[in-house]
């Protein structure tokens, strides 16, 4: 893919303008995705941050959820941060009942696993050998466990906590790159979706 590629932001619940300002930063085409006809119409999709049963529910009740998955079975690349990386995990540690899943990614996700709002924190870190990034937790899940397909791409600062992954044309992230002004997590993804 030589042109830009245009990438959906789920907006249904969270930071959608922060992630099209990032991905057209990356350069990409961004628009924000709410109807099954939108997402037929993009490369590849972003799951922001929100709260990953707000964003479960809204997903059903605008009959996007088999959409959302067919598609990333279909292999559409997809980037989730915070509870976008709940939304394309396996499995999930910590949901509410019945909670669901887009899946797509091998790994079990804590919800909730570094506390609560008062316990948000920033830190920097490695990612995908792009060199030390300031990250933003809030509310934000961490990965328990991985499968022999998913790559690490980032770790706490004592490297105990998996914070970002990728799993062929899937990335997820604990962490909201898209409020700290540096676009290199989501020029990544944008160079993933060119590979394509």
């Amino acid at each position: 893919m030589t042109s830009a590629p245009k990438i959906g932001v789920l907006a249904l619940q969270g930071d959608v303008r922060e992630h099209i300002r990032a991905l057209e930063e990356a350069g990409a085409t961004a628009v924000p995705v709410r109807r099954q006809e939108e997402l037929a119409a993009v490369d590849a999709l972003v799951v922001p941050g929100g709260e990953s049963t707000t964003i479960w529910k809204l997903a059903t009740a605008f009959e996007l959820i088999e959409p959302l998955r067919l598609r990333i079975k279909e292999g559409m690349p997809a980037y989730g941060s915070c509870a976008g990386m709940i939304m394309l995990a396996d499995r999930i540690r910590g949901g509410i009942e019945g909670q669901e899943t887009l899946g797509g990614i091998d790994m079990v996700v804590r919800r909730n696993a570094f506390g609560r709002q008062v316990d948000s924190f920033e830190a920097d870190l490695d990612f995908a050998a792009r060199g030390t990034i300031r990250a933003v937790f809030i509310r934000a899940p961490w990965v328990e466990s991985v499968g022999p397909d998913v790559e690490v791409l980032g770790r706490t600062e004592a490297g105990d906590r998996i914070v970002a992954v990728r799993q062929g044309p899937l990335l997820a992230t604990s962490f909201h790159p898209e409020l700290t002004g540096d676009a290199r997590v989501h020029s990544y993804f944008v160079e993933m979706v060119r590979e394509l």
